[in-house]
């Protein structure tokens, strides 16, 4: 994966994160840019979530990252907030841009959604693997009759949230890792790109599933606080146990210097 090149950036870059890219906030202003600049060969696994409910807020600790150390991830909150003029503006920015709104509807309804999301450039976008096989297989086949570059289509299984009693409460009494792989066999008949799923669950997923390309939230630096994420692993230990790409927050979002967090974890994983 395109991870493993950190070995060489890192030894050019020091920890604090000081050497940025065109993605500091003094060089990034928002005016239009040729179709192919707008995407960074983001070099890292880490999706920072942009869990804030304005603009302002998310753009300014979008300011202090580098898109090559990092995409963002921008969930329902934000997007409810800005629409989609915050994924056009954050693409200008340089950074590669997960839609994480975890469509569920009808089949067509559903595909002409993520349809509309490839039209906004997103590097990657989901829906719930709980909407069954014709909504997932309605999605791949709208993503294939377009022209033009295609996001990650990656299902959700069971959120990182809910235990065993969670789905106890909603009918199904079962261990969440058993429903998570009973979806994951409906999104690879579906022709799914990858999975949102707990680090716990990468491990049988890959072997199950060596095709499908797993997304890990609930990722916590060692050291964090769990907050309300129930089944999580540190950045390290997820990739070990079979992880793509990593979702981290509060972590980053929340430090002192978001920068050097964002950095100690990509050294990290070095």
């Amino acid at each position: 994966m395109e991870f493993r090149r950190l070995r060489t950036l890192f030894g050019q870059m020091p920890i604090d994160g000081s050497r940025r890219c065109a993605g500091s906030a003094t060089m990034r202003a928002d005016f239009d840019l040729p179709e192919t600049t707008l995407m960074s060969a983001c070099q890292t696994p880490v999706i920072v979530a942009l869990d804030f409910p304005t603009r302002e807020a998310a753009l300014r600790l979008a300011d202090q990252l580098d898109p090559k150390l990092c995409r963002v991830k921008v969930g329902k909150e934000l997007f409810t907030s800005c629409a989609a003029d915050i994924v056009e503006t954050l693409r200008h920015r340089g950074f590669e841009v997960f839609l994480d709104l975890k469509f569920h509807d009808i089949p067509n309804t559903t595909a002409m959604a993520v349809k509309a999301a490839a039209e906004m450039g997103v590097w990657m976008v989901n829906v719930h693997c709980s909407g069954g096989l014709r909504m997932m297989a309605a999605c791949r086949e709208v993503l294939e009759q377009r022209t033009g570059p295609q996001p990650l289509l990656i299902g959700v299984t069971v959120l990182t949230s809910m235990e065993r009693e969670d789905l106890a409460g909603i009918g199904l009494d079962i261990d969440p890792q058993v429903q998570v792989l009973r979806l994951a066999a409906l999104a690879e008949k579906a022709g799914m790109d990858g999975l949102v799923c707990s680090a716990l669950e990468a491990q049988a997923l890959k072997a199950a599933h060596p095709s499908l390309q797993l997304v890990t939230p609930g990722i916590r630096p060692a050291g964090s606080a769990q907050d309300d994420q129930r089944r999580i692993l540190t950045p390290r230990q997820a990739l070990d146990a079979g992880s793509d790409y990593l979702v981290i927050g509060r972590p980053i979002s929340q430090a002192a210097d978001p920068a050097k967090a964002l950095a100690a974890v990509v050294a990290e994983l070095a």
